[in-house]
């Protein structure tokens, strides 16, 4: 870790950029950091900012991986169900709709929105916003989209589908043959996918290439002066 002095000649980010720290309050302005590497409150220690190596590029590719995972996760079934002779099996779609047919509406359509609906609209909206910045400046409709992505992660569940099934599959297991399906691997490769996305996205990266309200052009370092704060962040660059 190494500590930043006030009269560094550190690049800076714009003045926009100074934040609080959400453990102590302590006002900062953040600096431009090296890929990899982070910011962490002074006082602290609380990490105020993360630099992702590869901001656009990687999480692009596992948002690519988690659409298709998607698709065979909500077309493909979940398992087959042997007993006495009988056979069947369904989707994560079918089973919301014998839900809402059997009068069990409100259950199916939770099911319907948390599993389907907003985990493909959040990957959807990733992906627009992802291939938008990878040519800045990118249009000012990409940070509208990147805060519904947001809002939507909120309610994309897939992993309270997956833990539902597996204790489904422990209780039905002990009455018939249960053989797992194509989609409940897939259910089982999207949370995976989805927080992978979440870990290696940095917001700030769409943020400086977003096209401003003014019409301006973002810059890509800032050159104002250093702002006043009580102290500035300690960098801690990523290891060799």
């Amino acid at each position: 870790m190494i500590p930043m002095a006030p009269d560094l000649t550190l690049p800076r980010r714009p003045s926009s950029d100074a934040i609080a720290c959400p453990g102590c309050d302590l006002l900062q302005r953040l600096p431009i950091l090296p890929p990899g590497g982070r910011a962490r409150c002074p006082r602290c220690g609380e990490v105020l900012a993360t630099a992702s190596t590869d901001p656009i590029d990687w999480p692009l590719a596992l948002a690519i991986a988690a659409a298709i995972v998607l698709v065979v996760a909500n077309t493909t079934p979940l398992m087959g169900i042997s007993a006495v002779g009988r056979t069947a099996d369904t989707t994560i779609l079918g089973g919301a709709l014998t839900m809402w047919t059997q009068g069990q509406a409100l259950t199916g359509a939770l099911v319907a929105i948390c599993v389907a609906a907003a985990p493909g609209a959040y990957i959807l909206f990733m992906l627009t916003v992802l291939l938008a910045a990878r040519r800045p400046p990118a249009p000012r409709w990409a940070g509208e989209l990147l805060r519904l992505a947001g809002h939507l992660q909120l309610w994309a569940m897939p992993e309270v589908m997956l833990l539902g099934i597996l204790v489904a599959l422990v209780k039905i297991a002990e009455l018939a043959t249960v053989d797992a399906g194509v989609g409940l691997y897939a259910t089982g490769a999207l949370p995976v996918l989805l927080a992978g996305i979440a870990v290696s996205f940095d917001p700030r990266a769409i943020w400086e290439r977003v096209l401003w309200a003014d019409g301006e052009v973002p810059p890509r370092t800032s050159r104002q002066a250093p702002l006043k704060t009580t102290a500035d962040p300690a960098v801690e660059e990523p290891p060799r």
